[in-house]
């Protein structure tokens, strides 16, 4: 599990970092601009990562699966050799995809340079073409299908058979230990689908709304932030610390407010 918890991070923080130092330069210089290089770049980047961060999910809840329903054999299945398989396999996919998806993009013909979106998302810049976007659309619809949709199925069955099992432990402390095990990741892939789905499922009338924005924010820079404090409470000494922490805090607020 730490395996794919590190390869998290890494992408939560390349993910991030793809977006964020030019967003919070347009902010302060109150102008949003990135040139054409650097707007392909973002959108690649923005793609790859966000696509292996689906499939790493989707890897996640295999392995949440093996350890719940298969535990005698877990050493044997998730073995350090399959691990790094699954790991190579959702970076290479996720990499193919964003460069087709990038190079299909970038091969438009684009009648205006204003982009109504924060980021260089493949929708946004298909909007803003002036030839025939039918094969772009369909290009995003099998991506979608393929890496998103693929990746949800296989978190869903496995999350089936996960409580199928669970269900049949016959202690009380049995089920919430094996119910704990899964709750970070749980957590984690419904504020990442979630947001994700009411972005890109709901119709748009093509002008970005609040609502999108919002979630564009979610997805993009608070949950990479959130995803490894998620996974940190999961440890006993993080949470005693976290805990000790917040004591000494309001022992502080406490004297500072009787002084």
């Amino acid at each position: 599990m730490y395996i794919f918890l590190s390869h998290l991070s890494f992408i939560d923080l390349c993910y991030a970092s793809s977006i964020i130092p030019n967003t919070i330069n347009n902010l302060l210089r109150q102008k949003g601009y990135i040139s054409g290089f650097g707007c392909a770049m973002q959108l690649f980047m923005f793609s790859s990562f966000g696509s292996t961060e689906c499939l790493l999910f989707g890897v996640m809840a295999y392995d949440r699966y093996v350890a719940i329903c298969n535990p005698l054999h877990y050493g044997t299945i998730m073995t350090i050799k399959t691990c790094t398989i699954l790991v190579v396999a959702s970076y290479f996919t996720a990499v193919i995809q964003a460069a087709i998806q990038t190079g299909f993009t970038f091969s438009l013909i684009f009648c205006d340079a204003t982009i109504n979106h924060f980021i260089c998302d493949a929708l946004p810049l298909i909007r803003l073409s002036c030839s025939s976007t039918v094969l772009n659309e369909l290009l995003i619809s099998i991506c979608a299908a393929l890496i998103g949709g693929g990746s949800l199925l296989i978190i869903l069955i496995s999350y089936i058979f996960i409580v199928t099992t669970v269900v049949k432990i016959p202690s009380s402390q049995g089920k919430k230990k094996a119910f704990s095990t899964c709750a970070s990741h749980l957590l984690c892939v419904t504020l990442f689908y979630g947001t994700v789905l009411f972005n890109y499922i709901h119709p748009s009338s093509g002008i970005l709304s609040r609502h999108e924005i919002v979630a564009s924010v979610l997805y993009t820079m608070v949950i990479p932030m959130l995803n490894p404090i998620i996974y940190s409470l999961r440890n006993k000494e993080v949470r005693r610390n976290m805990q000790q922490l917040l004591r000494q805090r309001n022992i502080v607020d406490l004297w500072l407010i009787t002084f």
